[in-house]
């Protein structure tokens, strides 16, 4: 039997919503060491997956699009992340799957390989890479000629993003708030795309400068207050900007919370609706998770976490 550890990740900012020098996305992210999906998987005369999850017909659907021909393979779902709020689950999902196949048929094919067989990474490169290798990822995007389109990783057949800058996250604590709510996707998500795109050139240009020149090296030289504001600063800028403006307003008062009790930034991943904080000490980093909580307690529900950034990508091993 294998077991296969998928990593959930913060997608910090999409970068070029714009396409004028012709490409289009590229992203900055970092692998969550939880929360998390685990499934068990062993040889079986069919295709079966077993356990309680949302994204069954998603791991199916990702089996059969690498399993050689009257194969089949038992999959037991262990532990799920959440559907739908900012973490990347449906990458995940798909990923293990596929490489589970890839481990018990012993295919051989590389992570970006089965990426392009199951059709993830299409927007986004930070899930493809977060389930490779982990850490704090910057992709590079696409060719806008190819690609053709401003599109969702769920409306996209392009292939997988090249990685730009890969390295270790520091050892910082990362809260993290989920809300009992559902980020945009599918249709919802195509139509935001449509209509908010091309983004302005400048906001771009701006986006791009603070990655490069302050976000970038911060985690280089393990500096969290150059970090935390890059964090403010996505916020208000770029295509993240419109994301914000899009949500339940209790997701806006979360991130001005953690601000306001000791975070050195805060942000809201992908379309959320999961918000993070970064912290240096941990007795900070349970004392906003708890100011968090009692803030979802009265108002809309869902629970808050701390956890760090796993710099190592998918555990995959023989049980």
């Amino acid at each position: 039997m294998i077991s296969i550890i998928s990593p959930s990740r913060l997608h910090l900012s999409l970068l070029d919503m714009n396409a004028s020098i012709g490409r289009v996305d590229g992203g900055v992210g970092i692998s969550l060491g939880s929360p998390c999906s685990q499934i068990l998987v062993k040889r079986s005369d069919t295709i079966e997956v077993v356990g309680d999850s949302l994204l069954k017909a998603k791991i199916e659907d990702a089996v059969r699009s690498v399993i050689p021909k009257d194969e089949g393979i038992h999959i037991r779902v262990e532990d799920n992340m959440d559907a739908h709020v900012g973490l990347g689950s449906g990458t995940q999902a798909a990923l293990s799957a596929a490489a589970a196949v890839n481990e018990l048929y012993g295919l051989n094919m590389s992570v970006r390989e089965l990426a392009m067989a199951v059709g993830r990474g299409g927007t986004s490169g930070i899930g493809v890479a977060s389930f490779e290798k982990g850490g704090f990822i910057v992709d590079g995007g696409h060719k806008f000629c190819e690609k053709g389109s401003f599109s969702p990783s769920s409306a996209s057949r392009a292939e997988p993003a090249p990685v730009l800058f890969r390295h270790d996250f520091p050892k910082w604590d990362i809260i993290l708030a989920l809300p009992d709510l559902h980020g945009a996707h599918d249709a919802k998500e195509a139509d935001i795309f449509f209509r908010e795109c091309p983004i302005p050139v400048n906001e771009v240009q701006e986006l791009c400068h603070i990655i490069l020149m302050k976000m970038m090296p911060a985690i280089i030289e393990e500096d969290i207050e150059a970090f935390g504001y890059c964090i403010d600063h996505i916020q208000r800028t770029g295509f993240k900007q419109r994301e914000i403006a899009l949500q339940n307003q209790a997701v806006r008062d979360i991130m001005v919370l953690m601000k306001d009790h000791g975070a050195y930034g805060s942000g809201m991943s992908s379309f959320g609706p999961a918000v993070y904080g970064i912290v240096d000490n941990k007795e900070y980093a349970y004392y906003i998770r708890e100011v968090v909580q009692e803030f979802l307690n009265r108002t809309i529900g869902g629970r808050v976490i701390v956890t760090k950034a796993n710099n190592t990508g998918a555990d995959i091993r023989r049980v």
